[in-house]
Formats: structure tokens, sequence, C-alpha cells
């Protein structure tokens, strides 16, 4: 197995999900059948397109994003993203929304999420196109897109065709909580192939079938015996890279004052790739990505 080397020149394509954010920061607990006063914001958001934004912002030369879209908010994501400096393919679905995820950001900072995927998941092969790949040096997969069976399908065909034109291809497993649902074994049998994984701390331990009281350290070396390079995000612990079935580095965060940690994982993966793209080893581009995420919790929201 042979470590990956820095992307080089080329355009980064995201194949992942747009969606829209409701943002509620409530800085006193949830008050169970009455009122909780919060602080709301209906904002553009997404996994797969927070990072292409995050990666546009921080440096990267042309950054491209294919993704689903419902007809009613169509305009408004394609204009956010082209104003973040992506160049967006959106399929716009006319059968279902935009999906839409509410995300309840406590006192803490930390967020809980409720989900409907409404068009983001229903990419399915017919919105793929060889073509998508000219000009690419690095093809970057959601991880949400494998936990539906037409986006998976899709997120496997684009798989396939980067690898068939030697492009390295990343995922970000984007939540214990579906991984879980899917199994752990079938995600790491649908992700084969691939170049660099990004997961958390929860959703590292998961996927190397690792008990909670085990080191993540544990878990990122056992799974960079599969994947060439796995790069845990620790949130403020910063990053941890592991290479060939050992620690090759350990990232430090960078300090900041948290408002709000929705998008703070996507923004590593942006941040992370821009860097890759650039040239950086796998520690510098974490470093970038530890940059990257403190930026994002410094404020409401997950784009730039």
């Amino acid at each position: 197995m042979t470590r990956p080397e820095p992307v080089g020149p080329g355009a980064l394509l995201v194949v992942g999900d747009v969606v829209t954010d409701v943002v509620a920061v409530h800085p006193e607990p949830l008050a169970p059948a009455t009122d909780t006063a919060a602080r709301i914001r209906t904002l553009p958001g997404g996994a797969g397109a927070n990072a292409a934004c995050w990666a546009a912002r921080t440096g990267a030369a042309e950054v491209r994003l294919l993704a689903r879209v419902g007809t009613e908010s169509a305009r408004w994501h394609e204009r956010a993203l082209l104003d973040a400096g992506v160049r967006p393919r959106l399929v716009v679905d006319r059968e279902e929304p935009t999906g839409t995820v509410v995300a309840l950001v406590g006192k803490d900072a930390e967020r809980t999420f409720l989900t409907d995927s409404g068009a983001a998941l229903r990419l399915c092969p017919a919105d793929w196109t060889p073509s998508l790949l000219d000009g690419v040096a690095h093809l970057h997969l959601s991880g949400y897109l494998f936990f539906a069976d037409s986006s998976r399908e899709l997120a496997l065909l684009a798989l396939r065709a980067a690898r068939a034109r030697g492009v390295p291809v990343s995922v970000d497993p984007a939540s214990a909580g579906f991984l879980a649902g899917l199994g752990p074994q079938r995600f790491l049998d649908a992700v084969a192939g691939v170049c660099v994984l990004l997961p958390n701390e929860d959703e590292a331990r998961l996927l190397a079938g690792l008990p909670e009281p085990a080191g993540v350290a544990a878990a990122a070396a056992r799974l960079s015996r599969h994947i060439p390079l796995v790069v845990v995000t620790r949130g403020s612990a910063g990053a941890l890279v592991a290479e060939r079935g050992r620690i090759t580095a350990e990232v430090t965060a960078e300090p900041a004052e948290a408002v709000d940690s929705t998008g703070a994982g996507d923004a590593f993966t942006g941040g992370f790739l821009a860097a890759r793209l650039a040239g950086a080893d796998p520690a510098e581009a974490a470093r970038a990505g530890c940059r990257t995420a403190a930026l994002a919790v410094a404020r409401l929201g997950g784009r730039p």
C-alpha cells in the first residue's frame, strides 16, 4: 500500500448534498411543551456543498459540485454556491423538495440535527456523466450518498470512473448514526479503493469495530491498514493522521471562540482538500483543515 501523493493542479469535484439549514441557537436548555427563546436563521448548507465552499474559500482554484435540489429553492442555492466560488451542477428534482436540516445548537455550541434528506439522496446514476471528471485532480464523495440506494449507486459509479482515470478519491463518512444503520462493514466495502477517509472520532471507532473505551488512535491506525490515508477530526483536540497502520501526525486545533459547530467537519474537509491540491503533505493539510474548522465554528451556519 503506497502513500497517496499530493494531488497537484486541477479541479476538485465534490459529489454530495445541498440542503437548507434551519439553525436555532438556544442559550438555555429546551423547555418541553412551551417556548424557548432562540436565534433562528435559514441558511444554505449540506455537507458536500459546505466542503466545496470552504475549499474554494481556502484557495482551491476550481471547485465543482454535483448535487440534487428541489424546484422551490434551486435558484437560491445555485446563487449561493456561485457567490462562494463554486461551479454547481444542480439536478432539479420535480418530485421532492430540497433536503432540510434543523440544527439545534445549545450553549456549548454543540448541535443536534433533525434531517429530512428530501431531494439530496435522490441523486442517481442518470445524473452522472463522464465529462464531470474532465480536468479533475481529485474527487470527494460525501458519505451521506452511501445511505440511500439511489445515491449509493451514483457514488459507486463516480468512484469507479475516477479510479479508471487515476483520479484519487476521498470520502467523509458523514454520520455515525446513519453508519450504524447501514452497517460499518457495508460502508467500508462500498468505499473500497478510496485514497483518503475523513471520519470524526465516533465514526472512526464505529468503522474500526472498536468499543467506546478504545483510543481513537487505535481506530485510526486500524483503518489505515485498509485505506492509505485516514485523518480523524477530534473537535477541540485537533486531528490525527494515520498511514499504513500507524499514527504519523497529531495536529492541535486552532483556538476559536465557538458559536456554532455546524459544518466544522465540512470546513476541515474543504481546507484539507484545498491544501492537498496545493501540494501539502498530510500533516500540513490537516493543520490547514484545523485552521479552517476554527473559522467555521466562530460563525453561525456551515458555510464561509
